[in-house]
């Protein structure tokens, strides 16, 4: 990579989830070889889990630490870590001395006001899991899995002042089985982000600052996914509960009501026999209607039958279809309903 300003590249790298993970990695190998200088790594503030628990880090801040120490080890300057509550004066303060020249980020989880963003002569990039300008927004991943999309996408765009809407600087398709997860499909997007990412860092050469492609087409936006997202209305088709489940997965997970417990569900598809066993209870969404050895325990929805083969009483393990139903006797026959026993957002 050629030298800006017979310097290298200073970047601050902006991300907290585990998808960022393998950019951080790619940005910190460029560094570690002398190509860019990792100057610092912005991250959200340390959460506490559950009740009395200690505050634990990201996933992008517990990689950083270790990053610190291993930079220190090759003879490098470590890179800053930082994390603040909101990007403001003590924040501005940080960064701007750190003499950064490109933001580079990936699901860091909060908006760059136009003063943060003045502190990058460079200005910045995001790396963003979706075909710009479709699904901007912060949750593109699910949404592609809730219209049941045959192709997304990863792209880098530069950082704009409105949502997502900057020019394309490295785009790539990705195919779609059907069947994926926001987990299995956020992996795959976290490895093609960072595989861009170093062809896209080189395009910042001296001064210049490349000016992409405007993105074309109408914009569409992602919905927000809550924990009340994730429950199950059965007079939905099987085939919408299938993405909602995938959608859901790992987080907030889809879920329904039996007798007043939580059952999470956590593997499922639309059941594609020719005969749904019969057990007294028919009709209406929600019944369950017997099992499928192959494919599982079999629901009844307002269109079509759902083949359930992963799921468990909330607050207990989570057990193969067989299993389940072996602590579940009066399961088949019974009716699930729509009823929020979780509830928060």
């Amino acid at each position: 990579m050629k030298e800006p300003k017979n310097n290298k590249l200073r970047i601050i790298f902006a991300g907290s989830p585990a998808i960022a993970l393998p950019s951080l990695e790619k940005a910190a190998g460029l560094a570690k070889a002398g190509r860019i200088v990792l100057a610092g790594i912005l991250t959200n503030q340390d959460k506490h889990k559950g009740r009395g628990g200690g505050a634990m880090p990201s996933d992008v801040g517990c990689r950083a630490a270790l990053l610190a120490e291993e930079f220190v080890s090759l003879g490098l300057s470590a890179p800053a870590i930082l994390k603040f509550e909101t990007l403001k004066a003590e924040a501005r303060e940080a960064v701007s001395a750190l003499k950064p020249d490109l933001l580079v980020s990936f699901a860091y989880g909060r908006i760059f006001g136009p003063q943060f963003l003045s502190l990058f002569p460079m200005g910045g990039i995001n790396i963003h899991p979706s075909l710009l300008p479709k699904y901007r927004g912060a949750s593109p991943i699910q949404e592609t899995i809730l219209q049941r999309d045959s192709v997304t996408g990863i792209c880098i765009q530069l950082t704009g002042a409105e949502m997502d809407s900057g020019n394309i600087l490295a785009w790539e398709k990705i195919f779609l089985t059907g069947r994926e997860t926001t987990a299995s499909l956020g992996s795959i997007s976290a490895i093609k982000g960072a595989e861009l990412l170093a062809g896209v860092l080189e395009q910042f050469e001296g001064p210049l600052i490349p000016k992409g492609t405007p993105q074309e087409g109408e914009p569409s936006y992602c919905t927000v996914l809550e924990k009340k997202s994730g429950l199950i209305n059965w007079n939905k088709s099987a085939a919408e509960i299938d993405a909602q489940i995938r959608a859901c997965n790992p987080w907030p997970l889809a879920y329904t009501s039996h007798n007043g417990q939580t059952v999470i569900i956590h593997e499922a598809a639309p059941y594609s026999g020719t005969e749904a066993p019969g057990t007294g209870c028919s009709g209406a969404g929600g019944g369950v209607l017997g099992i499928d050895k192959k494919s599982g325990i079999l629901i009844q929805t307002g269109d079509g039958v759902l083949a359930v083969s992963l799921l468990q009483y909330q607050h207990r393990k989570v057990l193969p279809w067989q299993a389940f139903l072996n602590g579940a006797r009066d399961f088949i026959g019974s009716r699930l309903i729509q009823y929020n026993t979780i509830g928060g957002s």
